[in-house]
């Protein structure tokens, strides 16, 4: 067995040759959190391969097993030197995170752990060696040690930068076989709720209504609504279950659901009796958008909903949103004729949608506009300040973190943003595990395309895996997390973003995408924090 250390933007293929790294120097301001890998390669007869990690002075460890899943294309529209994996996609690539230390090794293939490591706000500057064991069953094992440097300063939390990924309570209600109105729906959540917290993730899509986007989706409603007479009733019970949730794993904002159907806000969006549990509507799919029906559930429904955002002191922490991407002049004028109705009866309501006609910020109908990054200076240049986005594409030298995204490129996200004074990030796939626009489940483990390809890119519709009671992290998950850790440092350190060290960075496809960039600029971070 041969046995190597490398950095967390390497992916190791099971063709990947082994290497000869057995020391590796990673640097940390106090409270900073970090990851390296352990890779083997078995060169003979299988092998049982456990994996251990240790170090002093209260740094907390874990390991966990690189898993592999299928990839049967590259993303379409990218030229070879912005994709990753070529010579080894078509074919497995390594992304789950599996929560166990042991990897059961084939003949001539190589098996990689993932170790995190917590550095304590109070750790005293110095060097501090973890030793990661890796003993193959009935064989001598192999330790290798990483050196971590513990600088004088101490990274702070990020702020004023909100980071959502829409949160699809249909796939956990399908994949565990529970219902949002059910005992066993809420431990599941708490599990994914922790998660994104712990990934820097801090805010999330509160699932009021249905979510009106990707296709008609199976009902999970919070809001229990039932009709008395002329009148609306609202059970806000389950609402204030998942919002209590979420803060008490640190998640600060909240993303409400749009009101209108997506790609234009031409309907009203399906809202049902109680909270779905019979699918009985309380209006036709076909409602009109201004309707005399939808307006007068609205004139009930805002005002509750202001009141109960105020008791909770969720009015300044929460994101409201009208219909998904629109475009087109059609669609606009569908737009105004919402937002008017809107203004009129919730004129405390600011909205944001994710939208790339520059004329939709113009007009003033959206208040806080989220651009594609292919688009966002576009809005910068006009004087809109604006959130970002990408999804499944941009494609080409664009920032994304597909599959066959380089890792080095994923964790330029952070330094990207800041760099652009992006005002939040949004992303539409965090555990969409659908087949694209259906209410068909599908195994992430063997599709990562929504069955969808070459629309859209493997790994796009999700960053993390179902596990059997919590989610899987991906690699693409923790490097994206590493990114938004640098975003806090260059915040702690009081770097502008004109700064000079990030000239180099003068877009979202116009960037340094090599990993000894990012190590050099982060220990030029690490100095600016130690004064």
């Amino acid at each position: 067995m041969q046995a190597w250390l490398s950095s967390s933007l390497v992916r190791h293929y099971p063709a990947s040759r082994a290497k000869r790294r057995q020391t590796l120097t990673l640097h940390a301001a106090r409270g900073e959190s970090l990851s390296f890998q352990a890779a083997f390669r078995t060169e003979g007869s299988p092998a049982k391969v456990s994996a251990s990690a240790t170090c002093r002075d209260g740094f907390l460890l874990r390991v966990r097993r690189v898993g592999y899943v299928p990839v049967l294309h590259f993303s379409t529209a990218t030229p070879a030197p912005e994709l990753e994996g070529i010579g080894h996609l078509p074919g497995l690539a390594p992304d789950p995170l599996f929560p166990e230390a042991e990897a059961h090794a084939g003949s001539y293939e190589t098996n990689a752990f993932w170790v995190n490591v917590d550095v304590p706000s109070h750790a005293p500057p110095g060097r501090y060696p973890v030793t990661v064991a890796l003993s193959p069953e009935g064989g001598e094992a192999v330790a290798l040690i990483a050196v971590v440097v513990v600088h004088r300063g101490t990274v702070h939390p990020r702020r004023d930068f909100p980071v959502t990924q829409w949160f699809y309570a249909d796939a956990l209600c399908d994949w565990y076989r529970t219902e949002l109105w059910e005992e066993s729906f809420w431990p599941i959540l708490d599990a994914y709720v922790e998660d994104i917290a712990a990934h820097g993730q801090d805010t999330i899509l509160v699932p009021v209504f249905t979510p009106p986007t990707d296709g008609v989706k199976k009902p999970t409603q919070l809001l229990g609504v039932r009709r008395d007479g002329g009148r609306y009733v609202f059970d806000w019970t389950l609402v204030e279950r998942w919002v209590d949730c979420a803060r008490e794993h640190g998640v600060s904002h909240f993303e409400w659901n749009h009101l209108f159907t997506q790609w234009g806000a031409a309907r009203a969006i399906r809202i049902y009796e109680g909270h779905g549990e019979e699918g009985a509507l309380l209006w036709p799919a076909e409602t009109a958008n201004t309707s005399a029906t939808y307006r007068e559930f609205l004139s009930q429904y805002l005002p509750e909903l202001h009141r109960f955002l105020a008791e909770r002191d969720l009015l300044d922490v929460s994101f409201f949103h009208v219909s998904d991407e629109p475009h087109g002049e059609e669609a606009r004028a569908n737009y105004r004729g919402c937002r008017e109705m809107l203004r009129e009866l919730a004129p405390w309501m600011r909205v944001m949608d994710a939208l790339s006609e520059i004329e939709f910020a113009r007009e003033k109908l959206v208040d806080v506009p989220i651009p594609s990054i292919s688009v966002a200076p576009q809005f910068a240049e006009g004087g809109f300040p604006a959130w970002a986005y990408f999804c499944c594409g941009p494609r080409g030298a664009y920032l994304n973190r597909l599959l066959d995204t380089p890792l080095s490129k994923i964790s330029m996200a952070g330094w990207l943003f800041y760099r652009n004074r992006a005002r939040g990030f949004l992303h539409w796939g965090y555990n969409y595990w659908y087949k694209s626009q259906t209410t068909e489940l599908i195994d992430p483990y063997r599709i990562n395309d929504a069955l969808n390809w070459p629309g859209w890119p493997p790994g796009d519709p999700f960053i993390v895996y179902p596990g059997d009671s919590g989610p899987v992290d991906s690699i693409r998950w923790e490097v994206f997390a590493e990114s938004l850790r640098d975003y806090a440092l260059l915040q702690s350190a009081g770097v502008e973003p004109e700064d000079p060290m990030l000239s180099e960075i003068r877009d979202y496809a116009d960037f340094p995408k090599d990993e000894p960039w990012i190590r050099t600029r982060r220990r030029e971070l690490l100095k600016r924090l130690d004064r």
